[in-house]
């Protein structure tokens, strides 16, 4: 009878080894899925993304605007404290020169009892027209004295007032600074977005959707717009004038524009101070409420909850504005960003 042999099992340790090799297969597999290259934003992502972005951005370079205004005022009231501490103890060295001249007279005069020397005098007459003047001498001693101590206490103030305006433009300069660090952070995080979409979608990303003219779409005439008057007509006109010129944060032209910069520049044209930031811009002239159809040309339309951003009414429903960084100074439909405000210069 033919023998029948039960077939062999595989060895332990050859289970072992196959175990093995599957579980490095497995830990192989996984690391390769871990360090595979992400998946691309798409172009509504990466807009969604640089959208955030540069309005971060924008609110950071508003910040910045102000601080350079609050500095730069600063700076400025340091100059004229200096000027005053200067002036100041010139006046103080003249009058503590002339204290010395009048204590020397006083001492050379003093050497002898008054009563003394009229007996002793051959010319009484003259004696008595001396102590007149020696009498005189002493009353303009007290009143030097006098003008001394106030003049060394005005300027200990003035050296105390010069000394916290320079503190307090030490801090502005740092604020700058924050707000310089910030605004060039975002910018580049937003280029780098940019960068990973083609020509074309970058283009239509940072044009956007907000109803403004392209950046070469031709430029919109004054003499098609409702016709303003005073200082508003000189100042729409100037800031049309400026369509196509590129956004550059915290500038305020000739050449380029931030929001509130282009606002300034425009009213500067037609003689009006206006405040730096889109933020103190919203506090100017008179209230028009929110409801554009009230607004008249050269009235500013301040936009977003935060008063970051904005434009001037033009007439027709549009506003001419500097947008944002990438972009150019042109027209947009008034209702296309959240009105906070409208204030009519």
């Amino acid at each position: 009878m033919a023998s029948h042999r039960r077939p062999k099992q595989a060895s332990r340790a050859r289970t072992y080894v196959l175990t093995g090799a599957a579980a490095t297969a497995v830990a192989l597999s996984a690391q390769v899925s871990a360090h595979a290259a992400p998946a691309q934003p798409n172009k509504n992502e990466v807009k969604a993304q640089v959208d955030k972005l540069l309005e971060e951005q924008e609110q950071a370079a508003e910040k910045y605007n102000g601080a350079k205004e609050k500095a730069d005022q600063l700076r400025k009231q340091a100059d004229q404290l200096q000027d005053q501490i200067a002036r100041g103890q010139e006046q103080l060295n003249e009058l503590s020169t002339g204290l010395a001249a009048v204590a020397g007279d006083q001492y050379r005069q003093g050497g002898i009892d008054p009563s003394v020397r009229l007996m002793l005098s051959s010319d009484p007459d003259r004696y008595l027209s001396q102590a007149s003047s020696f009498d005189q001498a002493a009353s303009t001693q007290a009143e030097t004295l006098k003008a001394l101590d106030e003049q060394q206490r005005r300027l200990n103030q003035q050296k105390q007032e010069a000394s916290a305006v320079l503190a307090d433009l030490d801090g502005q300069t740092r604020a700058l600074d924050d707000a310089k660090g910030t605004v060039q952070s975002k910018l580049q995080e937003a280029q780098r977005l940019l960068a990973t979409v083609s020509a074309a979608d970058r283009a239509e990303i940072v044009r956007g959707t907000d109803g403004s003219a392209s950046r070469s779409a031709s430029r919109v005439d004054p003499t098609t717009l409702p016709p303003a008057t005073g200082a508003a007509k000189v100042a729409v006109e100037a800031a049309l004038s400026k369509q196509g010129a590129d956004y550059i944060w915290g500038a305020s032209g000739p050449s380029t524009f931030d929001c509130s910069g282009l606002m300034v520049w425009a009213y500067a044209k037609a003689g009006v101070a206006l405040p730096r930031t889109s933020q103190e811009q919203a506090t100017v002239g008179t209230n028009v409420g929110t409801d554009w159809h009230n607004a008249q040309p050269g009235d500013l339309v301040i936009y977003k909850s935060d008063r970051g951003h904005v434009g001037m009414y033009i007439g027709n429903g549009q506003v001419v504005h500097a947008p944002k960084a990438g972009d150019v100074v042109k027209v947009m439909k008034v209702d296309a960003i959240s009105i906070n405000v409208i204030r009519r210069v």
